[in-house]
């Protein structure tokens, strides 16, 4: 914590802005963090340099402590929920199931490679001597 108090004033603006961004983002332990080196900086700071800040940080500790309530999750599914249009526009048709089974099911091309025969002589296996490189036994 700094020393003097228009840093302690400025750490304090900061700290704010970190619990805010926090908030938004669901950080939550982040946030709790914030909200904690908050209220040490409000506690250490006389009370009226702090007033806006005191206001801020309550306005932000309502928001941290709603995260979890039923009027938060009925909000979040109420945003959730598209507006319908106006003008009555519908949406494309989409395209059938079978047509998109069809199209999934056809196999790759298997790239055709031919008759090949690896020389087991010059990999160190036997000598040449046979038509694939291996000794008749």
């Amino acid at each position: 914590m700094p020393k003097r108090q228009p840093a302690k004033i400025k750490a304090l603006q900061q700290t704010i802005k970190v619990a805010r961004a926090a908030i938004s983002t669901k950080h939550w332990n982040e946030a709790r963090y914030a909200l904690s080196r908050a209220r040490a900086l409000t506690n250490a700071l006389p009370a009226n340099l702090t007033v806006q800040e005191r206001e801020q940080l309550s306005a932000l500790r309502k928001k941290y402590a709603a995260r979890n309530t039923p009027a938060a999750k009925n909000a979040k599914q109420a945003k959730a929920t598209p507006a319908k249009r106006p003008g009555g526009k519908k949406a494309a048709p989409k395209k059938s199931a079978a047509k998109s089974a069809a199209q999934q099911s056809k196999p790759t091309p298997v790239r055709e490679l031919g008759d090949r025969f690896i020389s087991r002589a010059s990999l160190g296996y036997g000598s040449k001597d046979g038509p694939n490189g291996s000794r008749a036994r």
